[in-house]
């Protein structure tokens, strides 16, 4: 990819803070529709949705960033191709396709260590707001991945 191409993000907010995924990873926007829910789940595991005849894992960003998580009725769901699969992300709001020049995403500052920093795939600054892009593919720790394929597992047994 060349510093001339063009990213297209998928921006949506979360307590009131701009993130996007990119576009490429979203396959659909649902609203926000109650899942069954999963025993034994971690908090931000909200359950599993009935999606195109499988199981959706269903994670609410709100909680797995820590921000409250009322629903509302713009909440959406989100649904990213992940790992090979499917999971669904729960967000306060969907708000638009954002087109930028790759070259105005940037790193995250020095400042943002740690966890976050994990989460971030870089930085827009437009029209005065900051769009914070997501990678999708580490919204899940690796010991989060297993437990939530144990708790598919279990579930599909009984």
């Amino acid at each position: 990819m060349s510093a001339d191409d063009d990213v297209q993000l998928v921006t949506f907010k979360v307590a009131g803070q701009d993130f996007a995924f990119n576009i490429f990873q979203v396959e659909r926007i649902l609203r926000y529709e109650a899942p069954a829910p999963l025993p034994k789940a971690p908090d931000f595991l909200e359950g599993v949705l009935r999606y195109h005849g499988g199981a959706v894992p269903l994670v609410d960003l709100r909680k797995r960033l820590g921000a409250p998580a009322p629903h509302r009725e713009e909440t959406r769901t989100v649904i990213l191709e992940w790992e090979g699969g499917r999971l669904g992300v729960v967000v306060d709001a969907v708000t638009e396709v954002l087109q930028v020049a790759a070259s105005e995403v940037t790193a995250p500052p020095n400042i943002v260590k740690g966890l976050a920093a994990e989460y971030i795939t870089g930085i827009v600054v437009k029209d005065g707001r900051t769009v914070i892009a997501l990678n999708t593919a580490r919204l899940l720790n690796s010991k989060e991945k297993v437990a939530i394929d144990g708790v598919i597992k279990e579930t599909a047994k009984s």
